[in-house]
């Protein structure tokens, strides 16, 4: 955390309208409820809009429509939410790595001197580094890897051989980058396992949850564009191309040779068979399965609504004799055509 800065200092450097007392210092920013002295909150959600007459922050951050509301010193902006990000992140700015290399790492490629590499690390033949790269403890860069300016990789990131990681990136711990793709052809019996000679290229300013995995592609590469942000534990397959600022909750799964479009966003547990594609701007409800391609932006949802149980064994019932329902419907208006044509 920072030693603190003025209202006008951060009106200064992410812009906005200042209403009231410049000079108060925030060093932390803080939910309308938690925040106390020495904090800045934030208004977002309209639901909240109560908490704003009984938050006891030293200021806060709003959109003009509420600026009235209180008395405090404030921020006006119209997205307070993301005004809010752009707070948190100036008064916890990012630690950074001391250069060099940690003890027990094996590196086989040339570091730049502001690259900080950690206890443990092994880095593979021709592999690129760029400036003020971190690697934390443990993990495993392969041969032929790219890894742009200013990226940050946490604990046991393992990265497959001749993938290209862009500028910025951010990857969690434990997130496995190039692993084969679930590539086999059936003979007989038996599963005959096919290469995966392709790469995973990530563009720029990318953020890579816990445990996400993205399989190399098979023949062309598996593609995540610029800006595009991932949660943990999401599963992307092999030759899966995603477009620019797309963003997916945890435990998304995509299957292979799937194309997701631009600023596309799938709530968490979304599933999306293979050999599809999402325009752009389609956002998909959380724990829905997309089984078609969606050629028009907007949002799609394909969850069976919750309810007890002996109700959804009732429902479910009926789901299961929609089919013959539908059958005998046609049936009666077949009939009705030909009694309206005869009289």
């Amino acid at each position: 955390m920072s030693g603190g800065l003025r209202l006008d200092e951060i009106v200064a450097r992410l812009g906005g309208v200042l209403e009231g007392d410049g000079a108060v210092v925030v060093r932390q920013v803080g939910s309308l409820l938690s925040a106390g002295e020495g904090s800045i909150a934030f208004l977002a959600n309209p639901k909240y809009r109560q908490q704003l007459h009984r938050t006891q922050a030293a200021a806060v951050i709003l959109p003009p429509q509420f600026s009235a509301e209180t008395s405090l010193p404030r921020i006006v902006y119209p997205n307070a939410y993301a005004y809010y990000a752009r707070v948190v992140a100036l008064l916890n700015p990012p630690l950074r790595g001391r250069p060099g290399v940690g003890a027990g790492a094996v590196v086989k490629s040339a570091l730049p001197d502001s690259a900080s590499v950690g206890e443990n690390v092994v880095i593979g033949e021709g592999a690129t580094i760029g400036e003020n790269v971190i690697v934390h403890p443990g993990c495993v860069i392969g041969d032929g890897v790219a890894i742009g300016d200013d990226s940050l990789l946490y604990p046991n990131v393992v990265i497959y051989r001749g993938c290209l990681i862009g500028k910025r990136a951010i990857i969690h711990a434990g997130a496995v980058i190039g692993g084969d793709g679930f590539g086999f052809a059936k003979d007989g019996e038996r599963w005959v396992k096919i290469p995966q000679v392709g790469r995973v290229v990530i563009g720029d300013d990318v953020e890579i949850g816990v445990n996400t995995s993205i399989d190399r592609g098979a023949l062309d590469d598996t593609v995540i564009g610029n800006g595009v942000k991932l949660d943990n534990q999401i599963q992307i397959g092999h030759n899966v191309i995603i477009g620019d600022h797309a963003a997916m909750a945890g435990c998304v799964g995509i299957a292979g040779s799937t194309r997701v479009g631009r600023r596309c966003t799938v709530g968490g547990a979304g599933m999306i068979i293979g050999h599809l594609e999402l325009a752009d701007d389609v956002h998909i409800s959380a724990g829905s399965m997309v089984t078609r391609s969606l050629p028009r932006a907007g949002q799609y949802t394909s969850i069976f609504p919750l309810s007890a149980h002996h109700e959804w064994l009732h429902n479910a019932a009926h789901i299961k004799r929609l089919a013959r329902l539908a059958e005998r419907v046609a049936e009666l208006e077949k009939k009705l055509e030909i009694r309206d044509i005869s009289s």
